[in-house]
């Protein structure tokens, strides 16, 4: 029987990630093998197409920078074309051990989504200030609409299996914390189910952080102003989504 890792797609988004990239695709390939991973360059002004393409990546390349929401529906339609049954998402700057993979993966036997959970057990990352009361919040809010305890509905680092590849290449958001916590709603009252697994974090490799203390003291603000846009959406029945994807699919 093949392994699972045969049929998963690891998708790395990346925006100037060049001091970083080579060495995260190395690191999954050496923990994960037979894996395929696709880099998708979201825009980047450095060299981290040519760099992650030299590594051994599949790079796929964004004329302007569309967010990590952007960068990830085109991994889900790239799974979809090119026969992937899972989507892993790997942040391209090595905070994700690859190695955490596998349990992502081993879960989606009983889940479509599966979070890979920094505040469950595993390592010592810890947040203070805003970021911290907005992810006990959102973390409280969200568990109620998955039905299942969620402590760490922020995080990059999660798995999807084939219903939700088929729902996200479609229906995956792109605004400010719509790949984080409008996904998970859309996932969950789709009629997916949510699962966490613990991971550890590890500090950046290289690159520029995506959050400063300026920005931290507007996220609990703009944390719940997606909450409530991904709320007040209709929701997206799975039996829709499949046909849809199935015609799209029959028809190239």
């Amino acid at each position: 029987m093949p392994s699972p890792l045969a049929k998963t797609l690891i998708v790395m988004p990346a925006l100037n990630e060049e001091e970083s990239v080579a060495a995260v695709i190395a690191e999954a390939y050496e923990k994960l093998p037979g894996v395929s991973i696709l880099v998708v360059d979201d825009g980047s002004s450095d060299a981290t197409a040519e760099v992650a393409r030299s590594a051994g990546a599949i790079v796929a390349m964004l004329p302007f920078n569309l967010g990590v929401g952007g960068a990830m529906r085109v991994g889900f339609n790239y799974a979809l074309q090119h026969g992937f049954d899972n989507v892993v998402q790997v942040d391209s700057d090595g905070q994700h051990d690859p190695a955490g993979v596998e349990a992502l993966v081993a879960e989606l036997a009983h889940a479509d989504v599966v979070l890979g959970a920094r505040f469950a057990g595993e390592g010592d990352y810890e947040v203070r200030g805003p970021r911290k009361w907005a992810m006990v919040v959102l973390s409280t809010i969200l568990s109620r609409i998955a039905k299942t305890k969620l402590t760490d509905t922020t995080s990059g680092f999660r798995a999807s299996g084939p219903r939700a590849v088929r729902l996200f290449a479609d229906h995956y958001p792109a605004e400010y914390l719509g790949d984080t916590i409008e996904s998970l709603v859309i996932a969950a009252r789709s009629g997916c189910t949510i699962r966490q697994v613990p991971v550890a974090m590890r500090p950046r490799a290289g690159g520029t952080p995506s959050h400063n203390p300026l920005k931290a003291a507007k996220y609990l603000g703009r944390a719940m102003i997606a909450l409530v846009f991904a709320l007040i959406r209709p929701p997206i029945p799975l039996r829709e989504v499949n046909v849809s994807r199935e015609a799209n699919v029959s028809a190239e």
